[in-house]
């Protein structure tokens, strides 16, 4: 077992963060990862690791000015830190990289993202009425919805029906399952796709956006995988025209 650092330097000042989270650090997090039950993980995680970490996610916070509207720093740093440890078990020691870089670096982004999220949930709707102004008249980059048969709200109810069986069923990777329900998520709040529009169009550029907001993928992720949702509604439609 790894021997706690001390806390503070000869002077009495700030620790470098090697002297926080340094090899003893290291090595408890690989015994942390190897650990058989809860009651040793939580042993080493709550002697060796959590004020390191705790230090690590201050500093991170304040270096960087990564403040969060709306949350002061005990409500950001226990957000922060709590999502760390749902990523620890993904460190792979074999990579022989150091774990205090992995983890700074999951705490940077973590905190970047939320703040990008925060500032797009304040422009959202500015932004996508700008989209729609500038994009509704343009008939690539939009399409319309057969209702001459089949009324438009049927047709989202039974693909969302059948786009939920299919995500509980289907063997889906990752970006396929964050891109699945961020589908659902979309078709559950169907009248937004119209935001803007008029008629029974709909703008594909507004829902690229919102998938993109909804699960954190690429446009490339998204395009990609998308494949596979287009040929379950080509399916689904055909279904209930026959």
């Amino acid at each position: 077992m790894p021997v706690k650092p001390k806390k503070v330097n000869k002077t009495g000042g700030e620790i470098e963060k090697e002297n926080y989270f340094g090899e003893e650090q290291e090595q408890a997090v690989r015994l942390f990862l190897t650990a058989t039950s809860a009651e040793e993980k939580n042993k080493i995680y709550n002697e060796y690791l959590r004020n390191p970490l705790d230090k690590m996610i201050s500093s991170i916070i304040r270096r960087y000015k990564l403040y969060r509207k709306d949350m002061d720093f005990k409500e950001i740093h226990s957000d922060t830190h709590s999502f760390l440890m749902t990523k620890v078990d993904k460190f792979k020691p074999s990579r022989e990289k150091k774990a205090y870089s992995y983890f700074g670096t999951i705490c940077k982004n973590y905190l970047m993202g939320q703040i990008i999220k925060d500032q797009k949930e304040k422009t959202k709707k500015i932004s996508y009425e700008d989209v729609c102004a500038s994009l509704e008249n343009n008939y690539e980059m939009s399409y319309s919805l057969d209702t001459d048969v089949v009324d438009e709200e049927d047709i989202v109810k039974m693909y969302l029906k059948t786009l939920i069986d299919f995500t509980e069923s289907a063997q889906l990777n990752e970006v396929e399952k964050k891109l699945a329900y961020g589908l659902v998520e979309l078709f559950s709040n169907y009248q937004t796709l119209f935001y803007g529009t008029k008629n029974n169009k709909f703008n594909k550029n507004l829902i690229l956006l919102t998938l993109r907001e909804l699960t954190n993928l690429s446009t490339k992720e998204i395009r990609i995988s998308i494949k596979k949702f287009k040929m379950l509604y080509t399916s689904t439609l055909k279904n209930m025209l026959d």
